[in-house]
């Protein structure tokens, strides 16, 4: 319990301060932000913060931290490790980048910034790769709260009826004003969260007698002997540092009525995403562990997650508050595949400039996706659920080096490192896989495993000196600084 408290803290301290010193690094000013110099009535939508923030935390906190969490929870408490020190130094700063990117370029989607920064091969590489990334995400989270909502509800209502049901909720969240639907539901939706993360957490603190939590050990407990590196960092994605998030915070940064808000919005979101990913982590621990057998209820019990979730949630709270517990986690990823969607509609009308005010583009755009979404859901959940989490990561280290490119380019070379550092870590952790996972060239299994490991790392370090001698040595000579970031 202890560590379970210690990690807590240190959460919520690194957001007071490695939050403030990334804030202070950027710089943000009183200039007209998107939304306040030309409002369009659809996406372009002032907000207010607290407003703006809740729909930045469920747009970002999907079943990720909950689904990711609870895998990750059997390798053991060492994933406290990850969840804390991924969300400070790397998801964090990830989110905010991004956000304030997308903010200081009108609005713009992820590929139309990664482009500004990196080229234009990699902004035609990042519209493809995004528009792919959110379809499976929308398609994770349509799949995910279907299932859940078939478990507590009578047999007749099958999950694929419940897939067509969210389906039709996410197609008017897409279509509709953000501030019509989106805007509307995602304060109850947002009790909801918070009552699944309090319930979930007082309840596993409280039974800490019979279910005791673990405290830290760096031994891998998992009972397969899958190693930790770099599974666990693939496996806990959106807990810690999650490229998804690289797609939705350019919609709140379109409803921001100021650059200030942006800590709390964006750096504050993430850092409250850990803390509920830390949360089922240490319940999942509680709940796995059994001293005269080791971990493992997640790989013994059928169903996968979605039964992990549901017979936790009982357990630990009674079956009142469990129901309450499930609903709270169905809320998350629906509140994370309504964005995806949507946020597949913006960056497609961002690339080929399609103004979006018409409700028949939106609705020549909404319907395709919806409709590939719908018939990608009937392939193996958990085989999407890894690609997902792998083009996440990968997506995130992308995003990491444009936020290095603008840092070193317009603030400062040192500066520059905080986003570096963890873009050179993720290349390692999305090369690695890759080539490890079964979904990737299975060298794990064929006996490669120490190869992964150096390919990984040498991935890395290519990427980083194309880094050094490309951009963070250029960028003393010809000093760019000042006019682009006041501009």
């Amino acid at each position: 319990m202890v560590t379970f408290f210690a990690c807590l803290a240190l959460l919520i301290i690194g957001f007071f301060t490695y939050g403030k010193i990334v804030e202070s690094v950027f710089r943000p000013d009183e200039r007209l932000t998107p939304c306040t110099a030309h409002p369009d009535g659809v996406d372009y939508v002032p907000m207010k913060p607290w407003r703006a923030f809740l729909i930045q935390l469920l747009n970002i906190a999907g079943l990720g931290p909950i689904f990711g969490a609870l895998s990750g929870a059997i390798w053991g408490p060492v994933v406290y490790l990850w969840i804390v020190l991924g969300t400070i130094f790397a998801g964090a700063v990830h989110d905010y980048l991004c956000g304030m990117l997308s903010e200081r370029n009108n609005g713009a989607s992820i590929s139309e910034i990664v482009g500004i920064y990196l080229g234009p091969f990699m902004k035609t590489l990042m519209r493809v790769f995004s528009v792919i990334l959110l379809l499976g995400v929308g398609v994770v989270f349509m799949v995910g709260p279907a299932g859940l909502l078939a478990l507590l509800t009578p047999s007749t209502l099958s999950v694929r009826f419940w897939t067509i049901v969210v389906l039709v909720y996410y197609f008017l969240a897409t279509m509709l004003p953000i501030d019509k639907i989106i805007g509307k539901l995602y304060p109850l939706f947002g009790i909801c969260l918070i009552v699944m993360a309090l319930g979930i957490g007082g309840a596993t603190v409280l039974h800490d007698t019979t279910r005791p939590m673990m405290e830290l050990t760096f031994e891998n407990l998992r009972p397969d002997g899958a190693p930790i590196w770099p599974l666990m960092f693939i496996t806990v994605a959106c807990g810690a540092i999650s490229g998804f998030h690289a797609t939705q915070s350019p919609m709140i940064a379109r409803c921001m009525t100021s650059e200030k808000q942006g800590r709390n919005i964006f750096y504050g979101a993430m850092v409250t995403e850990g803390i509920i990913a830390l949360i089922w982590a240490s319940a999942g621990i509680a709940f796995y562990y059994n001293p005269a057998h080791g971990m493992g209820a997640l790989l013994d019990l059928g169903g996968g997650n979605s039964t992990v979730v549901y017979e936790m949630s009982m357990n630990l709270l009674g079956p009142i508050g469990g129901a309450l517990a499930m609903i709270g986690v169905i809320a998350c990823p629906i509140t994370s595949g309504d964005t995806a969607f949507r946020s597949a509609r913006l960056t497609i009308s961002d690339w080929f400039k399609i103004d979006q005010k018409d409700m028949k583009k939106r609705l020549a755009l909404s319907a395709p996706l919806l409709v590939a979404g719908y018939f990608i859901s009937m392939l193996d959940y958990q085989v999407v659920w890894r690609y997902f989490s792998w083009a996440n990561q990968t997506l995130a280290m992308i995003v990491l080096w444009t936020g290095a490119v603008y840092l070193c380019r317009y603030v400062s070379k040192n500066a520059s490192l905080m986003a570096a550092i963890p873009a050179a870590f993720m290349s390692a952790v999305s090369m690695t896989y890759i080539l490890y996972a079964p979904e990737g060239l299975n060298l794990g299994a064929s006996g490669y495993t120490i190869l992964t490991y150096v390919i990984g790392l040498i991935f890395a370090l290519i990427l980083a000196s194309i880094y050094i001698v490309r951009v963070y040595i250029p960028a003393g000579k010809n000093d760019r600084r000042l006019d682009h970031h006041t501009a």
